[in-house]
């Protein structure tokens, strides 16, 4: 039986929860040089026509990276996969602190009222986790609860929240965050393929920290109601991180029908997270979608029915910073809670997309 509600009116039955968690702030942070696709062309000494072509056309400005350092020759070339790992740690580290300070201001907290940490990654490894080594940098109370989601890839943030959303609900009045943190620079590998050109020419360096609370009458942002998830199956091998032992490290690649992949089965996802509430996919004010790049938003745009409007906030994170792996669509949801213009009672939907192929959505209400 098909439960009619009205758009405004409270779903929190629907969730079975006796404490619906809420965002209680958000903050961002990106590594220290931006460089343009034009810059990027230069530096790396691409004249391939058709490579060039897919950093130019890519809706992309400028993305925030660590490049290797230049060689007597003035040349870049790939670092070795030990140097890889330890740019991953220095820049997680340093942007993950950053993010998470300004995540805790904009909660009116601090970090002694942290009391879950879930830090995601996907660009390099670490034992012990982000997390711990983040507790230990600033200084957080190492009673302090952690958790770790490694190698999910662009869609974890949503996988992150899903979890620690749980937590809150579990935990009334106590503050979870959600930290991404993508040094998308310590996977690159310089070899002047078109396999890894389209990666190059994509992503960039950011973190992203969203805090959680439940049970908290003053926490004004919006609840967490839904969430549901699917994965192509036949698609399992069109988003990758895998090992190229022609160059002795890892390597991403992303096979070029991802995003008509990715299009095809949005329809599924949103019609799961809708169903049983009432909700037409019309009902929904806010749109956030993983900005993945320019083919996966326009596959998006048009299989679920959205104006350019519905996905300006996605296409000006990609624009400003490329495709900042998970943390991407809470880049565009700090833009969105900047710009002022939710009501009471608007309905939010979350979208992020990865390997998998995978593709996660939530559903908020402000």
């Amino acid at each position: 039986m098909t439960v009619d509600v009205a758009p405004a009116q409270d779903l929190s039955v629907l969730t079975g929860l006796t404490e619906i968690t809420r965002f209680a702030g958000v903050g961002t942070a990106v590594s220290d040089t931006a460089y343009t696709q034009s810059e990027l062309l230069e530096i790396l000494d691409i004249e391939d026509p058709k490579i060039r072509s897919v950093f130019l056309n890519s809706a992309i400005d400028r993305r925030f990276l660590t490049l290797p350092p230049e060689s007597p020759s003035g040349a870049r070339s790939s670092e070795p996969q030990g140097d890889l790992l330890d740019k991953h740690k220095k820049l997680a580290v340093d942007m993950g602190c950053r993010a998470l300070e300004e995540c805790l201001k904009s909660a009116g907290a601090t970090l002694s009222d942290l009391r879950h940490l879930c830090c995601v990654t996907s660009t390099g490894f670490l034992t012990p986790g982000l997390s711990a080594l983040i507790i230990r940098e600033m200084g957080i109370d190492p009673h302090c609860s952690r958790s770790d989601v490694v190698g999910m890839g662009c869609n974890a943030g949503l996988n992150a929240l899903n979890v620690v959303s749980g937590w809150s609900a579990a935990h009334p009045r106590e503050l979870g965050v959600v930290l991404c943190s993508e040094a998308c620079s310590a996977a690159y590998a310089l070899d002047g393929t078109m396999r890894t050109a389209v990666v190059n020419s994509l992503f960039g360096d950011g973190s992203a920290a969203l805090a959680v609370v439940s049970g908290d009458s003053r926490v004004e942002g919006p609840r967490v109601l839904k969430f549901a998830s699917y994965i192509i199956t036949d698609a399992i091998e069109a988003m990758r991180y895998d090992w190229d032992r022609d160059q002795d490290r890892f390597s991403f690649f992303l096979d070029p029908q991802i995003p008509y992949v990715v299009g095809a089965h949005a329809e599924i996802v949103a019609d799961r997270l809708l169903a049983g509430t009432g909700l037409r996919r019309s009902d929904i004010s806010h749109w956030l979608v993983h900005s993945g790049g320019k083919k996966v938003v326009d596959a998006v745009v048009i299989n679920l029915g959205l104006s350019r409007h519905d996905v300006r906030h996605t296409t000006g994170v990609l624009r400003d910073y490329g495709n900042l792996s998970s943390g991407s669509f809470l880049f565009s949801y700090e833009r969105l809670a900047e710009e002022g213009v939710t009501q009471p009672g608007d309905y939010g939907v979350l979208m992020t997309m990865g390997p998998g192929s995978t593709i996660e959505m939530a559903l908020i209400q402000w």
